[in-house]
């Protein structure tokens, strides 16, 4: 259950502004009592509530007197507290990971070719994502059949937020489709790519009925081939990305022809 201590109080101090809500204007010493707050810590816990603007005193009283902030008041400037705080520790890990990526971009990467696989739509999406995201220079897609990141559900949403991510890093994407793959295109992924993607200078899409497979060139360095799922249409059953220099190159240059002789294509 939802308790004031998720909100940040302590057991004190949550105990004792839910006795004050129900007590009314009352002493330290009776709230003591109605909050089993112990005598020698209610004064802190009531300091504590008054600095967090939780309760108010009468000091012309003697003795003083406490009342609690109405509720609803009272949760919103708890959230207030919990939003700023949560801002302030985002802005100290962005930080961190700007000197870290300083630290780690220094070391030299290991050129030794290299390929993994994921198997299942979600791992196979989480792998793909994760090559689009490391791009620096150049993505080129290539679909030959309808797989899953132009589907209508949130991958295509992830695919095209990680295209959008490079672009707007100075990455310039390049997707090649076949006619057929374009006519079978949902509309909401053509409405993703108009409005997220070909805004963009470095962003260009053609059609060519000579276009084989699907798969994805990552900085003419890696390739990740999409392996479609035998059993189910339009799904994915594994990404293979192969990081070889001399693999993409091949690949760059089977791709190079068909791209000149593409058609321009508006989604």
């Amino acid at each position: 259950m939802a308790s004031l201590r998720d909100m940040g109080l302590s057991e004190y101090e949550a105990r004792a502004y839910r006795a004050l809500l129900e007590a009314g204007p009352t002493t330290a010493k009776e709230l003591s009592r109605a909050s089993d707050v112990p005598m020698g810590r209610i004064y802190d816990v009531l300091n504590s509530l008054e600095t967090q603007s939780l309760a108010r005193s009468q000091t012309a009283s003697r003795p003083k007197k406490y009342v609690a902030v109405e509720s609803d008041t009272a949760l919103d400037r708890l959230l207030d507290t919990k939003k700023r705080e949560l801002e302030q520790q985002v802005e100290q890990y962005e930080d961190i990971v700007d000197d870290l990526t300083d630290e780690l971009d220094g070391t030299d990467p290991v050129e030794e070719p290299f390929w993994t696989a994921s198997v299942g739509p979600r791992e196979a999406l989480d792998l793909l994502v994760e090559r689009l995201t490391a791009a620096d220079e150049r993505i080129v897609v290539v679909a030959s059949a309808p797989v899953q990141q132009f589907d209508m559900d949130d991958v295509a949403a992830r695919v095209t937020a990680a295209l959008e991510d490079a672009l707007e890093r100075g990455v310039s994407v390049s997707v090649l489709l076949t006619p057929e793959m374009v006519d079978t295109l949902p509309g909401a992924v053509g409405e993703r790519y108009r409005e997220a993607l070909q805004p963009h200078d470095h962003f260009e899409t053609r059609t060519s009925a000579n276009v084989t497979g699907t798969f994805e060139i990552v900085d003419d360095t890696e390739v990740c081939i999409e392996v479609p799922h035998p059993l189910t249409e339009d799904e994915t059953l594994a990404v293979i990305d192969l990081k070889d220099p001399d693999f993409a190159a091949d690949i760059a240059a089977e791709f190079a022809p068909r791209w000149e002789e593409a058609r321009e294509l508006r989604l």
